[in-house]
């Protein structure tokens, strides 16, 4: 059993920067993460390799779409997107090894596994391949982030039908994504799809993309979006999403 003045559980930026914080101060600290890799959702499917995607995507667009009007002829050129998403896991390793650094430099002590509490002051860490792990502690610190929400009548088969995670490994562009949803993640990977020459749809519920944000900014950002060849379908409420072979149907009203 090892016994810690505190516990964090979950290593995205909320988590390892407790951590960290902590350590400093003095106490005996650890993390636990249930994923390979620390960083949590941001650094690894999330802000970091979206990032990633729409730097590319735009040295890209700028190429199709901007060169010649500077007075640059590039006479060839192909998009390479199994490269683009090399590109984007080497952005990502970077990111998650300084992570795993700041661990060491701080000596916080790093924990894999799923962390469940057994009682309020005892962890019990299992971890695939390896015995059960008892943690104790006074304090823990649950910063165990999120998961993409699922919406009824929808199955995710993670091949046609995905989550943001896995449209962040593709290795093609897609003849036509349709988004259900326009918020921030929707918005982002729509724009890197649509500069790479998908044909993309927005399905959203609300009046407005970014709906969560400044009404003025869901505008400004809409109208930029069409400009780009995006296509919108606001205030319909997707019903159903259903595969046959590979094409999928997505019925909305």
């Amino acid at each position: 059993m090892d016994k810690f003045d505190i516990v964090v559980i979950g290593s995205g930026p909320g988590g390892y920067v407790a951590a960290i914080r902590c350590a400093q101060l003095g106490m005996k600290t650890a993390i636990v993460e249930r994923y390979p890799t620390l960083g949590g959702t941001c650094l690894n499917v999330g802000c970091i390799p979206s990032k990633a995607w729409l730097d590319s995507s735009e040295h890209y667009f700028k190429m199709t779409h901007e060169f010649a009007t500077h007075g640059i002829q590039v006479d060839s050129f192909k998009l390479d997107v199994p490269q683009m998403a090399a590109r984007v896991v080497d952005v990502v390793k970077q990111n998650t090894s300084g992570i795993e650094y700041l661990m060491k430099k701080n000596k916080i002590q790093v924990i894999h596994g799923h962390a469940a509490f057994k009682d309020k002051s005892t962890l019990i860490v299992k971890a695939e391949g390896a015995e059960d792990q008892e943690v104790t502690s006074n304090k823990f610190i649950i910063a165990t982030g999120s998961k993409p929400s699922a919406l009824p009548g929808i199955t995710v088969d993670k091949e046609r039908i995905i989550t943001s995670t896995e449209a962040l490994k593709l290795q093609e562009v897609p003849k036509h994504l349709i988004l259900i949803g326009g918020g921030v993640i929707g918005m982002e990977l729509g724009s890197v799809f649509s500069r790479l020459g998908a044909k993309v749809s927005v399905v959203e519920y609300m009046d407005g993309i970014i709906a969560s944000m400044d009404t003025s900014l869901g505008k400004e950002l809409q109208r930029l979006l069409k400009k780009e060849g995006m296509s919108f379908y606001m205030k319909h409420k997707v019903t159903s999403v259903s595969r046959e072979g590979d094409e999928v149907t997505v019925t909305a009203e």
